[in-house]
């Protein structure tokens, strides 16, 4: 994939990535080409999955989501059925940003936002330990933040 890509593209990424609302004329001045050529590339790296979406990074102590919460998870059988169920329940929990399958002591680990230690007390106890297949859980409340969602390197 990367050979088909040139340094104006990989420029045109970098930027957008630091910056997500640049506007077309913005990023075609950056990069030194026309905001017509800027156009249809951005259109190329979307249409080519090199850019899945654009959106908002919210704050997450502004809306009430300053804790920061990781769950490892082990499930009661390693098979490709109880993964796929524990993933399809998974997927629909709101208040899960990121769900990995890992190698290790744990199946999973869970990334949760939550308002405070009572909240996810309530969301383990409702929610979590009722997933399918779900054997054990082990809780990490992050004390500091030191990198989270850094850029891709490229």
């Amino acid at each position: 994939m990367r050979a088909s890509l040139d340094r104006i593209d990989f420029k045109m990424l970098r930027l957008l990535q630091d910056n997500g609302r640049l506007t077309n004329a913005e990023l075609a001045q950056s990069v030194v080409v026309s905001p017509a050529t800027c156009h249809r590339r951005t259109q190329r790296l979307f249409d080519e999955g090199y850019i899945s979406h654009v959106r908002a990074v919210v704050t997450p102590q502004k809306v009430d989501r300053g804790a920061l919460v990781m769950v490892g998870v082990v499930l009661d059988r390693s098979t490709p059925e109880s993964f796929a169920e524990f993933e399809k329940a998974v997927a629909k929990l709101k208040f899960i940003l990121d769900c990995h399958l890992v190698a290790g002591d744990f199946d999973y680990f869970l990334k949760i936002r939550v308002g405070d230690m009572a909240d996810f007390n309530r969301i383990h106890g409702d929610q979590l330990i009722a997933l399918p297949g779900v054997r054990q859980t082990r809780t990490f409340f992050v004390m500091k933040e030191v990198v989270d969602n850094a850029p891709l390197d490229f």
